[in-house]
């Protein structure tokens, strides 16, 4: 308890939890919620909500006028095992929640940890392409991870007073972190969530309305232990009409405006036996803001101003670029190693098409603040082929694993290209559309193009800085990197050593 100024006792600062041992998630979003009509303290609030008394605050509140943002204020954690790469991914698409998944790059996957989709179970002819495809990717991905180590102790020796558990760890990291992009969509995975009952609640409407089964069933799961916890806040949660809908409405309109390749075409170009592996990311940038550094000089002007922007816009156009450019430093100046800029940066925009594999995708959706539009998952773009195994001489072992997943994928997506996903290794392109603005950029550049970020996904985000470097030198001049590229402008002199 602090008093501050001549702030009277009885209006001193408190600042206090609410103990979630003695309140339910619902009991606590109720307190918080009665502060708009009550004048007492929270903590004399708590006395007087019981259970019961939550439940039909909600369900006046809540549900029925609508005051969704209470829902806010209960949290819940669940979590969630055994399901596959490809439902994690749908069910980690919500901005304001947060995840930690199981490391394949740490762990070694076991050869049968791999989802079976319900929508083959009438289907045993398929089911058992695709059962034989997910056994000898795992096949392909044990023997790859053992040719791996051996090549590696050759090539890394065991150090001074290392343990041999604590070496063939070291290795064993090495080993899976590349042979892992063999691994298909459905490999299983588990993850923590955490969210507040808001969000929870449109997680489920989103899974619910999907497509797949998995992912139906994943979201009924949810909302039964979600009730357990929060049984008022999301006791509505549903399919989504209009979720479920707009897929297929969306599919109606690439097919009537001739935006679709057709899967025949995409076949016949690998059976002409056009090369496939080896294939590189890429990225373009397809849009940006015009007059970006005159939109970052007057927002920062802004703050402190008493004026309205189109006056400060007025004023911004007739500085010269030095001075615009000044405005800028000043204000990034002080910028530490783990600072994110101010707000003011988030109003420069860039629009980014990337074509990166599964496996940097997994990893790139974790920057939930941008914008991200993945296309569905498809064998047709190519893949790559991680160096380290090239260099160990297992590019034809690797290529052999990932023809199998190809084969059983195209039989799969003529009866269903949905669950054709599910055979998707992570070393296979996937097209994505992503719009981030100046803010997120210094985020995503500065974590994902270090040295110590993976490979996978280092090469398409380095490519992105570039094109955004190239297009607004001055406003990437202050962006901290923990490793900066030869072609870095006014590169520091620490940085030429790597």
């Amino acid at each position: 308890m602090t008093e501050t100024g001549n702030t009277p006792a009885s209006y001193t600062r408190r600042v206090y939890p609410l103990d979630a041992h003695e309140l339910t998630e619902e009991q606590i979003a109720v307190v918080f919620a009665m502060t708009s009509r009550r004048p007492e303290p929270f903590d004399e609030i708590a006395q007087q909500v019981s259970q019961e008394k939550a439940a039909d605050f909600h369900e006046r509140w809540v549900l029925g006028y609508g005051h969704a943002s209470v829902a806010e204020h209960a949290v819940l954690h669940l979590a969630v095992e055994n399901l596959s790469r490809l439902a994690c991914d749908t069910l980690e698409d919500n901005r304001l929640a947060s995840y930690t998944e199981k490391s394949s790059r740490y762990q070694l996957m076991p050869a049968d940890y791999y989802f079976q989709p319900a929508e083959l179970d009438d289907q045993p002819k398929l089911a058992q392409v695709y059962q034989q495809a997910c056994r000898g990717l795992f096949q392909g991905y044990h023997q790859l991870v053992d040719a791996f180590m051996d090549y590696l102790r050759s090539q890394y020796h065991q150090r001074d007073r290392e343990r041999d558990n604590a070496y063939n760890m070291r290795l064993r990291r090495i080993a899976t972190d590349s042979c892992r992009a063999v691994l298909p969509a459905a490999t299983m995975t588990n993850v923590g969530v955490t969210a507040n009952a808001r969000v929870l609640e449109h997680a489920i409407s989103k899974l619910m309305s999907s497509q797949l089964a998995e992912e139906r069933d994943l979201g009924a799961e949810l909302r039964e232990q979600g009730r357990t916890i929060t049984p008022t806040l999301i006791k509505y949660a549903e399919v989504n009409p209009y979720l479920a809908q707009t897929v297929d409405v969306q599919q109606s309109l690439v097919q009537r405006y001739g935006t679709e390749t057709s899967p025949e075409s995409i076949s016949q170009k690998q059976a002409d036996g056009q090369s496939r592996s080896g294939g590189v990311s890429s990225v373009r940038l397809l849009d940006y803001s015009s007059q970006a550094e005159e939109k970052i000089a007057a927002a920062l002007l802004y703050r402190q101003s008493h004026l309205p922007y189109e006056e400060i816009w007025r004023r911004v156009l007739d500085l010269g670029a030095d001075d615009r450019q000044e405005i800028i430093s000043r204000c990034v100046d002080g910028l530490g190693p783990h600072d994110a800029p101010v707000r003011e940066f988030e109003l420069v925009d860039y629009t980014f098409e990337f074509l990166m594999d599964y496996g940097a995708y997994r990893e790139f959706k974790r920057h939930r603040m941008q914008s991200y539009i993945p296309q569905p998952l498809t064998v047709a773009h190519g893949y790559a082929v991680p160096e380290l195994l090239v260099e160990a001489g297992l590019e034809g072992q690797f290529v052999e694993s990932v023809t199998l997943s190809e084969k059983a994928y195209w039989q799969v997506y003529e009866s269903s290209p949905l669950v054709a996903q599910y055979l998707v290794t992570h070393a296979h392109f996937r097209r994505v559309l992503s719009k981030m603005n100046l803010r997120e950029c210094y985020h995503l550049f500065k974590l994902r193009t270090s040295n110590l970020a993976h490979f996978a996904i280092r090469e398409p985000i380095m490519q992105a800085m570039k094109l955004a470097v190239d297009t607004h030198p001055g406003l990437f001049r202050h962006l901290q990197l923990r490793d900066y590229p030869e072609w870095w402008p006014d590169r520091p002199p620490a940085a030429s050593k790597d």
